[in-house]
């Protein structure tokens, strides 16, 4: 069983949006800190989002801040990236993480394109 699956990515052209989705199973993610990151071709994996295990707290990279929204819910086992106002830079493997005392998930990523 995969611990994290997302889903949503696509092709979508400049100021379009698109919502991605992480399902996680097999674990106990009310407790986990869920986190975005996006690696584009050739370039480092970076942080884009995380959110705590209550929603009580967000954070964002500068790049996403006021256009990338993450949220959760943990009575569907499934985090969130509200993604608005895309650019050719968003452009991206996205991937999800799970991160507690106890463990570190990471999904298998999903293929954002923003171009027209």
């Amino acid at each position: 069983q995969v611990p994290l699956v997302e889903s949503g990515g696509g092709l979508v052209q400049p100021g379009g949006s698109l919502r991605l989705s992480c399902a996680a199973s097999g674990f106990t993610f009310s407790s986990a800190a869920m986190s975005w990151y996006r690696q584009a071709p050739g370039k480092e994996r970076e942080l884009v989002a995380v959110i705590s295990s209550t929603a009580g707290t967000t954070s964002y990279a500068d790049s996403v801040k006021g256009r990338f929204t993450i949220s959760r819910d943990n009575a569907k086992n499934t985090v969130y990236l509200q993604m608005n106002s895309l650019k050719p830079e968003d452009t991206a493997v996205y991937y999800c993480k799970a991160v507690s005392t106890r463990y570190v998930y990471w999904g298998q990523g999903t293929q954002v394109t923003v171009s027209s």
